[in-house]
């Protein structure tokens, strides 16, 4: 059985961080993305590690979150991570992970939902003022 576990998020002050991890299960993937839904609004790209682009692969970021969050993954624990700093209460939300096993050669394909073939239950992340 395929799965994707999030965890690290939790209730905290604008400029705290956070560390969100996603333990993936089942099979290997070549790339990881985050994803966040905040109330009404609609799923929006985080960040997304690829497969290439050496050990670590390639990442991407939404420009709300450039040069605070960092995503990371370990290859031999199957798990990827989304360190958070300088929080905001605008990044109050659920997060998501997501998978694929397919290996895109165009860093494009990362900032679409439906590019991911498999997605995690979610992880809520308040960010209080």
């Amino acid at each position: 059985q395929v799965q994707l576990i999030e965890s690290g998020g939790g209730l905290v002050q604008a400029g705290d961080s956070l560390r969100l991890s996603c333990a993936a299960s089942g099979r290997t993937f070549s790339s990881y993305g985050w994803f966040r839904q905040a109330p009404g609004k609609e799923r929006e790209f985080v960040a997304a590690i690829s497969w290439n682009g050496g050990s670590s692969g390639n990442t991407y970021y939404a420009d709300s979150v450039k040069g605070r969050f960092t995503i990371s993954r370990d290859n031999a624990k199957s798990t990827v991570y989304l360190q958070m700093n300088s929080l905001k209460p605008e990044d109050t939300a659920v997060y998501y992970c997501a998978a694929t096993p397919r290996r895109y050669y165009s860093g494009s394909y990362y900032y679409s939902g439906p590019n991911y073939d498999y997605w995690g239950q979610g992880t809520q992340v308040t960010v209080s003022s």
